[in-house]
């Protein structure tokens, strides 16, 4: 018998897997497939204020070690989330949900994790801080230690929710962001989000995403996300969320030695929509494998010999 349990932020989850932003939708779509029940819980396809229509196509394109993406945060809006895609999820989905929130400016941030907030539904808010800042010269909120913290202290003067800053790979001290976040209010923190990468169509000499370039993901990102949240782990008390590149059990374990609380799971969800009810199937005999019965109990141990 091993338990499989952990808690994120103090929310319990049966277990630890969370289906990455962007790569599950809004639930429903998936609750054809599976009882989504099954999950930890999920993190919902990234939101605005207002609807955008995201990058023109072709957004996906495929690489040895993965994928690129360019969806480009299309999402109907903050308003029609709240109208339509959360009753329809309320059906087939009956666990706190974690709302990914994406903002173009401080204010934006703050105006769209209050509304989601107000959602029983919703338990987290994901502040995804990768987005640029179009105030402050178009750099990434997350590039820049003080911005997060900006970013982190007006969605926190909102709601009294848990609050997760996602983090982006693309910052120079990654470490130094997550600090910047928990001294600012966050209860935790997720990583690592893409890294942009690019693929040429040898055909056309040409890009082969429209919008150029595109967030790589999948199983080459994992040794990239192993360290920076082995690197988060050292720096914060807050718990994390660890993702990048995450395709089974295996990994799941790798994640929570590294320091990681919960693990997302993001591109394996594109590629095998029943990649996370077979890793949460999977998990407990893995677990046995290398004679942990108890997750919590691993949460971290590599830093610990």
């Amino acid at each position: 018998m091993v338990n499989t349990a952990v808690t994120l932020c103090g929310i319990r989850l049966d277990n630890p897997i969370i289906p990455a932003s962007g790569t599950f939708g809004y639930g429903y779509e998936f609750a054809q497939l599976y009882d989504i029940n099954m999950l930890g819980t999920f993190s919902f396809k990234g939101t605005t204020r207002q609807p955008r229509f995201g990058n023109p196509t072709p957004r996906i394109a495929e690489y040895a070690g993965g994928l690129l993406n360019a969806v480009g945060l299309q999402n109907p809006g903050a308003d029609a989330v709240i109208a339509e895609e959360l009753p329809r999820l309320r059906q087939v989905f009956h666990k706190p949900v974690m709302a990914n929130v994406s903002g173009f400016s401080v204010e934006e941030y703050a105006e769209t994790c209050a509304l989601l907030a107000a959602q029983e539904q919703v338990g987290w808010l994901e502040v995804n801080i990768s987005c640029p800042n179009v105030h402050g010269g178009g750099a990434a909120f997350g590039a820049d230690p003080k911005a997060a913290a900006e970013v982190t202290r007006a969605v926190r003067a909102v709601t009294d929710k848990p609050l997760i800053l996602k983090l982006s790979p693309t910052a120079a001290d990654i470490a130094a962001v997550a600090r910047a976040c928990q001294d600012a209010g966050a209860d935790g923190v997720s990583l690592i989000n893409t890294l942009p990468g690019m693929r040429i169509d040898l055909k056309r000499r040409a890009p082969l995403l429209a919008n150029g370039t595109g967030g790589m993901s999948g199983p080459a990102m994992l040794p990239l996300a192993v360290r920076m949240v082995y690197q988060v782990y050292q720096a914060v008390e807050i718990p994390i969320v660890g993702m990048g590149g995450v395709s089974r059990a295996e990994d799941v374990l790798e994640l929570m030695l590294a320091g990681a609380t919960a693990v997302g799971v993001g591109a394996a969800n594109l590629v095998e929509p029943y990649a996370c009810r077979n890793i949460i199937e999977t998990l407990p005999d893995v677990m046995l494998r290398y004679g942990i019965h108890d997750l919590n109990d691993i949460i971290g141990g590599a830093h610990h010999g």
